[in-house]
């Protein structure tokens, strides 16, 4: 008996120490060897760097407060696009808690371009709280206010918005979608008057 206990035994560890140095080691060594090689910039989480400082990614948002930039969505992670804390505020549709807070952010937001109607995405927070992408209707909504701050014309920051506009993969695949840090990045670019 003690015999087929050893026997069943050695295959069984022999196994599992097989596929544990397959699948835990080799496997996550090939892959990432694999990213590092064909997409390094995504394999490195996308970072966007100026001056040698690493300034951002393209696939995590970030809050930017100032009237003289392109705002992005309201952020439930953490105290605010917290990596760490990445999750939606789980408010249900009937929540008073999240009703106040949208009417409260679409007041906030109704003096950027008084008549037109606040952009959903301007006032609702993401899934995952770290959504880097604005839609062009709600980029464009910013356009008045940040030309007036600047000093720009309206028109050239229009042009600067939709000279950013990411279309859908093959034409089909996703929505049309503003990166908010590019955009301002280029915003920066521009300059200003004032």
């Amino acid at each position: 008996m003690n015999n087929d206990i050893t026997s069943a035994l050695r295959p069984a560890l022999v196994m599992t120490l097989l596929f544990a140095l397959l699948l835990g080691i080799a496997y996550p060594l090939a892959l990432t060897g694999i990213g590092q090689t064909l997409f390094p910039s995504q394999a490195n989480g996308s970072l966007i760097s100026q001056g040698g400082k690493v300034i951002g990614s393209t696939v995590i948002g970030q809050a930017f407060t100032g009237d003289r930039y392109f705002k992005t969505r309201p952020s439930a992670a953490g105290k605010g696009y917290d990596g760490l804390a990445s999750s939606g505020s789980n408010y249900g549709p009937t929540s008073q808690a999240l009703a106040d807070r949208v009417r409260a952010d679409v007041a906030a937001a109704k003096p950027s371009a008084p008549g037109m109607k606040v952009p959903a995405d301007l006032v609702t927070a993401s899934a995952s709280g770290l959504d880097p992408d604005l839609s062009p209707e709600a980029a464009l909504y910013q356009t008045q206010r940040i030309a007036k701050v600047r000093g720009l014309p309206v028109e050239k920051v229009r042009a600067l918005v939709m000279d950013h506009v990411e279309r859908p993969l093959l034409g089909v695949v996703g929505e049309p979608h503003v990166n908010v840090l590019a955009l301002n990045r280029a915003l920066d670019g521009v300059g200003s008057t004032r």
